[in-house]
């Protein structure tokens, strides 16, 4: 990450590097906006060939392969969501920020990668990364050529979450299923500090342990979105599955898995079922939380 960053912002000429250097301690470091909404940082449109590149080979040292062609495939949705409006909001797959907080390899220092539907922010204190929050959408959620799919870059999450649903027990599925009706979006939402969550649904301990292999299962397609060496430290087994709405597909649905320092969810917001979230975030160690009071404590 830090030779990647070094060579980003290289890469920028002196206005644009203005633009995309800040200060670790700037108010936007901590910032999460996976709507269209304007955002800090040097948008790619501005930049020429070879510092494109740099910037997506810098949001690749984050993300597992699949998970880097998730977000290749999120931003190419952007050109099909602009063809189905019309181009009346001149959406564009270029409209997407990239920004570095502090000097890469520093004592403390992050960026962030980000832009509609795709928002990954990476905090390193002393060396040590702390990823989260990290955010994946599509709209449309789902391509179809002769009913088949040609692009669904989330088809695994809404796919095993569901099927996770389904293989439970009558008991365990009841209490899975908090609500017969799905939020309008992520609960946790597009905001810097994820709010605080009642743990809901059916606790892993309480499943079969066919049932507690599909929840692994789930819980590794959000975690091998980053790096194995990134991963193992978001492990854990201690969580809870929570379902809202109908389980079919098609429809307006969401769930979400919740253990104390995790928090991954997944939408589908529209009522056809075509327009899906999902995200991994860190309740105590967004944005680096965790480390950065280890760091303040002398603990790294």
């Amino acid at each position: 990450m830090k030779v990647e960053a070094a060579a980003f912002l290289a890469a920028l000429p002196e206005p644009r590097r203005a633009v995309a250097a800040r200060p670790f301690d700037d108010p936007d470091r901590r910032w999460l906006e996976y709507r269209p909404e304007p955002r800090p940082g040097v948008p790619l449109a501005d930049l020429d060939v070879a510092a494109r590149k740099a910037a997506h080979r810098l949001l690749a040292t984050a993300l597992s392969p699949p998970a880097f062609a998730q977000a290749m495939a999120v931003i190419a949705l952007e050109e099909v969501l602009d063809r189905r409006e019309g181009g009346g909001h001149g959406r564009h797959s270029e409209d997407y920020q990239v920004v570095v907080f502090g000097e890469p390899g520093g004592d403390r220092w992050g960026w962030r990668f980000e832009g509609h539907h795709l928002s990954v922010s990476m905090t390193v204190a002393d060396g040590v990364v702390s990823p989260a929050p990290i955010f994946l959408g599509a709209n449309p959620a789902r391509v179809d050529l002769a009913g088949r799919p040609v692009l669904r870059p989330l088809g695994v999450e809404e796919d095993l979450g569901r099927e996770l649903l389904l293989s439970l027990a009558p008991a365990a599925r009841r209490r899975a299923v908090v609500s017969d009706r799905a939020p309008w979006d992520l609960h946790s939402g597009p905001r810097a500090t994820a709010e605080p969550l009642e743990p809901r649904g059916v606790p892993r301990a309480d499943l079969r342990p066919g049932e507690r292999a599909m929840l692994d299962q789930l819980v590794a397609v959000y975690l091998g979105r980053l790096p194995d060496e990134l991963a193992e430290r978001l492990h854990t087994t201690d969580v809870h599955f929570a379902w809202e709405g109908p389980p079919g597909p098609g429809t307006r649905h969401y769930y979400r898995i919740q253990a104390e320092d995790l928090l991954i969810e997944f939408d589908n917001t529209t009522d056809d079922g075509n327009h899906a979230h999902t995200v991994l975030r860190r309740p105590r160690g967004d944005f680096g939380g965790d480390l950065l009071t280890a760091h303040r404590a002398g603990r790294l």
